[in-house]
Parts: structure tokens; sequence; C-alpha cells
């Protein structure tokens, strides 16, 4: 069939339209299925190539269609999340003002449907992912990436691949082939160096060879979605806690040495478990190349303990045989510490169960007494005349100022001290913190234990020139705080009194619970002093004693420490200020150094009917405090004892874990 030339005129124009005339739409938007846009993105397809930085073509990845239908959004369909794709051709048509598909605000958004329609229980694995998602955005992951600020270090997609994600159920072979894979999804694209080291570790040996999916991988110690940068403080102390997750019997001693103590009141720069270990190749003790090696050991201690750093000095030959994770339990690796430990606890509690029975049954004997009229023994003091108005002076000046500031900086001791060894406790970093962190609460610390000994050895000085003067003065008599038969026979007489078998003993100057008192300091000073002195110099003390000195001194110091405390604050506060005969507190004989004579005659009446017998008690007759002085004396005794009970509330809490 011809056609004419005004028909081959019309079908040549509609030729030219058709041909200028743009592609029809091939399906709307909402009509679009996964067949359609996988029929373009499907692996094995033709590459397609977008704009990239810098005019640079990016490529974009293609879709297995097998692992997509068994990931978790594998029902899905691909215009759910990129909602801004409205056609199926090349080059799409984006919809205006619809932004592209994020995992995050789709996640919030499906949270926040589900909580409007009650169905958070049933949904709560979404609400875990919103949960990840804040964490996430808190992390060192979103912050911007330095070389392309645009974008942020690691996205949701970087880590999970969307099309393909899907986490396994615990206890599947499936779940252990996607936990083995976890360092390669840190390592292959972003963290190569680490994944080579980590791949040579010990961790890395025996899940990568062994199949050990209980052995550490990147997310046990970075976490998994609130990744810290690995040079801040947060991190640094949370990973101390993440290697104990596996580690727990290390953590528990870890926690017990000075670096440990210091990370536990929440800062970060004494040595922790990456220090010494390293962070990703970490390799057993006996490998050549270990960082804890004998052989090593040396230098990797050297890195903190080097003069080179502020306040520190180079480590010395002892340090290679201090023991990080030493215990009481094992005498087998750590002989020293068990022995050590074992005498502390049998020394803690024969002190404790000898003096707690003694102050319970002395209360008992005491209000059993008063409860049913019992007067008091009394003196013959026929003839004798003296005013009852006047006081018997029991202490003078010195012995007062000195049992002050032994009081204080007892108490700053107990405090400063007690803040380390319980470093775990609610209250320990508060109060670290209040003195400016541990440099400065160490500081103090060994300031005030200067000045103890400094006072300590001035009286002893004092004492013993004074005594080694005294021609007359008899070493084992009655005004003698040295012990004698006499202080066991009336310790002994106490406790026939305490059950009723006996009288009440009669005591001289110094009664044997001040004997012991007194003497308790001079075993202090020196378990507590020589201890504390070893570990302030560490440099010097393992010039000459091997490392294991450090770990005994340690806990020596330590135990020794409370018990001192803990006597001090029940013991010695009762016998002195809590017993029925004493009550109200406090007894202030310690600050007026002064006493009535009916106290003085019923405290010490041995000593009382000598003064009398030899006439010399009229020397030591003097006025009773005034009335300001002595509600002065009360108010310090008061303060001073609120602050003991303060403090040993601190000690139990401690003690007790809380």
């Amino acid at each position: 069939m011809r056609t004419t030339p005004f028909l081959s005129l019309i079908l040549a124009g509609a030729a030219c339209l058709a041909w200028l005339s743009p592609a029809p739409v091939l399906a709307a938007a909402d009509k679009l299925d996964n067949a359609g846009c996988l029929s373009c993105h499907e692996a094995g397809k033709k590459k397609i190539e977008v704009p990239g930085k810098d005019d640079e073509k990016r490529e974009l990845a293609h879709i297995n269609a097998g692992r997509f239908g068994k990931g978790i959004h594998g029902e899905m369909q691909c215009v759910a999340c990129h909602k801004e794709i409205v056609d199926s051709q090349a080059n799409h048509v984006k919809a205006k003002d619809v932004k592209p598909a994020n995992c995050v605000t789709c996640h919030e958004a499906l949270w926040e449907t589900a909580k409007q329609e009650k169905l958070t229980a049933e949904k709560e694995r979404l609400g875990q992912v919103v949960r990840n998602a804040e964490a996430y955005r808190n992390s060192f992951h979103a912050k911007p990436d330095k070389d392309d600020p645009s974008r942020p270090m690691a996205t949701c997609e970087d880590c999970h691949n969307s099309h393909e994600f899907n986490v396994p159920p615990k206890g599947t072979a499936r779940r252990t082939v996607w936990h083995k894979g976890i360092p390669d999804t840190c390592g292959a694209k972003c963290h190569e160096d680490q994944l080579e080291a980590y791949a040579a570790s010990i961790h890395g040996e025996e899940l990568l060879e062994n199949g050990n999916v209980k052995s550490a991988v990147c997310t046990d110690c970075h976490s998994a979605h609130s990744i810290a940068a690995t040079a801040s403080e947060t991190f640094k102390l949370r990973n101390i806690e993440a290697c104990g997750e596996c580690h727990k019997e290390g953590l528990r001693s870890f926690a017990d040495t000075y670096h440990g103590q210091v990370s536990r009141l929440g800062y970060a720069y004494a040595a922790k478990c990456a220090d010494c270990h390293e962070s990703h190749k970490i390799l057993p003790a006996d490998h050549p190349k270990s960082t804890i090696n004998p052989k090593n050991r040396l230098k990797t201690c050297s890195k903190c303990h080097s003069d080179k750093k502020p306040g520190m000095r180079d480590a010395t030959p002892g340090f290679v045989t201090f023991g990080p994770h030493a215990n009481t339990h094992d005498f087998k690796k750590y002989p020293e510490m068990y022995i050590a430990g074992k005498f502390m606890v049998g020394l803690l509690i024969f002190v404790f169960a000898f003096f707690w029975a003694h102050s319970g049954l002395w209360y008992y004997r005491e209000w059993h007494d008063r409860r049913t009229g019992k007067p008091r023994a009394h003196i013959d003091t026929k003839g004798l005349v003296l005013d009852p108005q006047k006081h018997f002076r029991r202490f003078h000046w010195g012995w007062r100022v000195a049992h002050l500031a032994f009081a204080l900086i007892t108490m700053t001791l107990v405090l400063t001290g007690t803040t380390a060894l319980y470093a775990d406790s609610t209250w320990a970093p508060l109060v670290a913190k209040a003195f400016g962190g541990p440099k400065i609460l160490g500081l103090v610390h060994r300031i005030s234990a200067a000045l103890f000994v400094g006072i300590f050895l001035i009286h002893f000085i004092y004492v013993m020139q004074k005594l080694l003067r005294d021609r007359s003065f008899r070493w084992f008599g009655p005004d003698s705080l040295i012990p004698n038969w006499k202080d066991f026979a009336d310790c002994w007489g106490m406790f026939k009194w305490f059950v009723g078998r006996g009288p009440r003993p009669l005591f001289d100057r110094w009664a044997y619970y001040e004997k012991f008192d007194y003497w308790a300091v001079f075993w202090g000073v020196n378990i507590i002093g020589w201890s504390g002195l070893m570990l302030a110099f560490p440099h010097v003390t393992a010039q000459y004693l091997p490392g294991w000195v450090f770990n005994v001194a340690t806990l020596v110091h330590g135990e020794e420490a409370f018990l001192a405390a803990v006597f001090l604050f029940t013991v010695h506060f009762f016998n002195n200020h809590f017993r029925p005969d004493k009550l109200p507190p406090p007894d202030v004989v310690m600050f007026t150094g002064t006493q009535s004579l009916e106290e003085f005659r019923h405290d010490h009446p041995a000593h009382y009917q000598r003064m009398v017998d030899s006439g010399e008690i009229g020397k030591y007759l003097v006025d009773a405090p005034s009335k300001q002085f002595h509600t002065g004396a009360v108010i310090l005794g008061l303060t001073l004892i609120g602050v003991g009970l303060l403090l040993l509330v601190l000690v139990g809490v401690g003690f007790f874990g809380g």
C-alpha cells in the first residue's frame, strides 16, 4: 500500500515527536517491587556507577538475592527503605524532600509506631535496635571522618550490610560462623593492622584456628555500638572491666594492687591490662615475644617507670618478680603471699575476738552492777584531808598535745588509706575527687605518715632520755609502761570479775589495756611504716629486694591499717568513752589532763592508794578546769569521736563491699 505525501508527512512528524519525548514510566512508585529492583541491582548484573567524591565514579554494590531473602529484612520491599525512588529507570528521578535511606531514622520511626500501638513487648528486639542506635550516636564511629567530614567514621552499613544482615540464634552453627567473622568485619575495611596483630594473638589463635567462640573478639573489648576512642579515659577504664568479664580472678587480684586501686577510683593514668599485655597482639607469658615474658618484663615496666616520666623513676631489677595478679590462696605460685595472708587473717581474728569479747563482757558487768545498785569499791581515806574539789593531774601538756596530733593524723591516714584500700566502694571515688585525685590523696597520706613517725620519734627520744637519766626509775615497776606479771594477773582477774567470780582488779598507774594501746603504736609504726616506706620508694626497694615484697607489703600495709582503724574506733573508744561508767561520752582526761579524785580513785585505785600512802598525792592536785575549758574539751572530744565513728562506717561499707 502506498502512502500519500500528506500521510507521509504526518507519520514523519509523529516519529520525531516520539523520538524527542521522554520514555514512558514503566511502573508507578507504589507499584515498584523487588523483582524490578533486582533486574538491575542483583549480583551478576551489569556494573552500575554513580557520581562520587571529587567527580570520581562510585560503584554501587549489587545485591545477592538469596542472602537478602534470608536476612532480617528479606520480607521487606526495597522502596520501604529507599522511599526517594519513584521509578524503575536508570538514573532514577528521585522524589523531592525525601531523604535517602537511613537505618537509624527508619528504626526509630518503627519503634515510635510500636509504642503507639502498645506492641513494645512483642517488638522488644526493635527497641534494642533503637537503643543501639542511640549508643552509636554518642560513639567514636559517629564522629566525622577526618578524610571526608561529610560522612561519619563508620555507618551501620559498614558493619552490618543491611541487605544481608541477620544475627543467627545463639547456640547454632550459623551463630559460630557469624561470631568468627567479627574480626574480619572490623579489620578488613578499616583496621587492617589491628586485625593482623589480633590474628597472631592468643585470642585470635583460639578463635580462628581452634574455633573457640568464647575467645575475645573486637566487640568484647570495644563493644558493638557504644565504641569510645581508645585514648579516652572512659574506654581505658571500661576496658579493664571488659577483660575481667573473662579473666575474673585476674581482675580481682589486679584490683588489690596500686595500679588497680587507681583505676577503681576512676583514673586511668596507672598501668592497666593493655599496658602490660598489649591490646591486640596478646601473647602467653611463655612466648618469647610476649611483653610479660620474664625476659621482656623489665622493658614493659619501664614504659611507665622511667626517669623520663614526671614523678617516676627507672624500674629496677626487682620489678621483674612483682606479681600483678598475686593472691593469698595459691601457695604453689605465690607462697609468700599465702603465708602472709594466713598470718594476717589469724592476727585479725585473734585481736578482734579477744578484745571484742573483753569489751562486751566489760559492758555487761558494769551495766549489771549499775542496774543492781552495787556500790563502787571504797578505799579508806580516814584521817586524810583532801579537797574534793581538786583534780588529779594525770597527763602533762606534752602528752595531751601528742595525743591530739596523733588522733588528727591517724584519722587523716585512715581516710586517705582506706580510700585506696576500698577503691571500689561507693564513697571512695568521691573522696578521691574531693582531694583532687589519687596523686594528691597519696601525697597527703605520705605527709601524714611522715608527721606521725616524726611525732612518734620525738616522743620516744624524750621518754627514753628522761628515763635513762632517772636512776630511781624501775623498768618493771608500777610507773612503767612495760608489761609485767601484775598486768597478766589483772587481765585474768578482769575476766573473773566479768563473770562474777572475783572482785574487780585494782589498777595501778597504767592498766593493762592502756599499756596495750601504747605499745600497739610501736607495732603499727613498724609494720605499717616500713611496708609503706617500701611502697613509697619502689625503685629503691626493687634495687635490693625481690618484687614479691611489693605484694606482701601491700597486703600487710592494708590489713594492719584496717586492724588499727577498727580497733581504735571500737575497742579504744569503748574503753575510754562508751563503758557504762564513762557515759555520757566523752572522757576528757586526755584533753584537760586532769580528772576528779573520785574518778581517779575508781579507775586507778592502786595508784591512788600508793600516792596517798607515800604522801605524794598533794604534788599532783590542781584546780579543776574552768567551765569554758571543760566545755571546749567536751566539744573537741565529741567531734573526734564523731569523725572516728564516721570513718568506722566508711571502713565497714568498704569491707563489706558497699
